[in-house]
């Protein structure tokens, strides 16, 4: 019979994560730490990518952080050096930084338009290719990247965000395509809305974040902790036969039309 448990461990497992600083990706970090892996902890911000990987390392984990910005094709470039100097194989390279500027498409300027697509569309493309590379090389390896539930469902203002989204469902398709032969999956989360940082200050704003919350089967936001399970089932063996997926870790969020509207008793 098949060890379905080890399918999930990855000792022996050597992994990057970009954006390991904070929210989803501190929290891969931490996981892909926790079921065995080495984990090199990458962000712009290097000392809380630091702090990530104190973190994992006071837990018993091995990581260390890297400094890379990732919509810099430069930095993404010598991160994928860096970190094959110090291993001889990469199993698993994580992608989880995004940039949202909510404002309408009438309102967007040429200024904020770079920026989101730099990050969001130039920053994967770079990281697939630097990654990407070493995988077909090695012949094999998972890649896994950020995608959002606003690449299929959108309100005003975020237009220009949602697109980036959608690109990145259909980066991932077009990679796996490309890459399959050798071996290398790619694939992306989409998650809704999770407790971040980031997202906090929503917190000051019930009205909003209840609205939001309504909008999941369970009526509540996710921890980045529940974000970065699918992430660690993806970098695992169990997920060897998934490949060109967006898995949607989003509470059920594009499953259901809104918030309930009560003109159905439910059993309590």
């Amino acid at each position: 019979m098949t060890d379905y448990r080890k399918l999930f461990d990855l000792t022996g497992k050597t992994a990057v994560v970009l954006g390991a600083a904070s929210g989803i990706g501190k929290s891969s970090a931490e996981a892909l730490a926790g079921l065995g892996a080495r984990v090199v902890c990458a962000d712009r911000a290097l000392d809380a990518a630091e702090t990530t990987a104190v973190g994992i390392r006071d837990k018993g984990g091995w990581a260390e952080a890297a400094s890379c910005d990732a919509s810099s094709i430069a930095d993404v470039n010598a991160l994928a050096k860096t970190v094959m100097q110090k291993f001889a194989r990469l199993d698993i390279a994580v992608t989880t930084p995004g940039l949202n500027i909510r404002k309408t498409i009438l309102d967007y300027t040429e200024e904020d338009l770079d920026r989101v697509l730099n990050l969001n569309v130039k920053g994967t493309v770079w990281f697939f290719q630097a990654f990407g590379r070493i995988m077909v090389e090695q012949k094999g390896g998972s890649i896994i990247a950020c995608s959002s539930v606003r690449a299929v469902t959108i309100e005003p203002g975020l237009g220009v965000y949602g697109s980036t989204k959608a690109a990145i469902g259909l980066l991932v398709k077009g990679f796996a395509s490309e890459v399959g032969h050798a071996g290398v999956r790619v694939n992306a989360i989409a998650p809704s809305i999770v407790e971040t940082a980031l997202t906090s200050p929503f917190k000051k704003r019930p009205d909003i974040y209840n609205l939001y919350a309504g909008h999941t089967v369970f009526n509540r936001w996710s921890s980045a902790d529940e974000v970065a399970t699918a992430v660690a089932y993806l970098a695992s063996d169990a997920a060897s036969y998934v490949s060109g997926s967006t898995l949607f870790v989003d509470g059920g969020w594009t499953g259901v039309d809104g918030p309930p509207t009560g003109l159905t008793q439910l059993h309590k």
